[in-house]
């Protein structure tokens, strides 16, 4: 692989890290983790964070695909989507493996 394709998946990448790198977000993560799937009003209620400042959160999250939506009626649900990023991170470290190793 060229230095260029390796460039390109790291950078494609960044859009992630910085997602999984807010401490609110990385809170998110783990309370789905745990009891999966929730609304906004369920999330806010373990949070310290305002609904709008969670819908915030989860739109980024849904952005990167670490989230994904299930409508039940008027409510929306959230749970994990972790596959693509999982993916995403596993071609990151082949290409790191591959170009950095001496």
């Amino acid at each position: 692989m060229s230095s260029k394709q390796a460039i390109d998946v790291f950078r494609s990448c960044i859009p992630l890290f910085n997602a999984l790198s807010d401490p609110a977000r990385q809170d998110i993560i783990l309370l789905l983790a745990e009891r999966e799937p929730l609304s906004v009003n369920e999330i806010a209620e373990q949070s310290n964070l305002s609904r709008p400042a969670i819908s915030h959160h989860l739109k980024i999250m849904r952005d990167v695909y670490l989230v994904k939506i299930e409508q039940k009626g008027t409510q929306r649900y959230y749970s994990l989507s972790l596959n693509q990023s999982v993916e995403q991170l596993k071609q990151l470290i082949e290409i790191v493996e591959q170009e950095c190793s001496l």
